[in-house]
């Protein structure tokens, strides 16, 4: 964890980096960024770079598409992963992942942008 100013980018900007909030007051972590703590209203909260691991809290694959665009990767995996950090986020993963696997990022293309992609990790 590195604390990241409030310019910094990540994957959903086209960077390869997960970055996640944490509140001054009560320390409650949050994936989505906010001006406020959703948990007890504090302000200002401290934007960080996740490590990128974490572990399996749900798998599901996609074997129809939401769209003719996504088509094209069909099937593909995507996780529940906690992260070590404390938040919880949803991507895509490795087709072998199961409830409770060690997983670290990677990013990879999709449909004309990067995104997370959890593999399984021994570490």
């Amino acid at each position: 964890m590195s604390e990241a100013g409030p310019d910094m980018l990540d994957w959903t900007e086209g960077e390869a980096a997960i970055l996640y909030q944490r509140c001054g007051c009560c320390q409650h972590v949050w994936y989505f960024r906010r001006e406020f703590c959703p948990r007890c209203g504090g302000k200002g909260p401290k934007l960080l770079h996740a490590s990128g691991r974490g572990a399996v809290a749900a798998v599901s694959l996609v074997t129809r598409a939401p769209s003719a665009e996504l088509r094209r990767y069909a099937p593909y995996c995507i996780v529940l992963v906690d992260a070590e950090e404390g938040f919880r986020m949803m991507a895509q993963g490795d087709k072998s992942l199961a409830l409770g696997d060690r997983v670290a990022v990677s990013f990879v293309p999709f449909a004309g942008r990067i995104i997370p992609y959890f593999r399984a990790t021994t570490a």
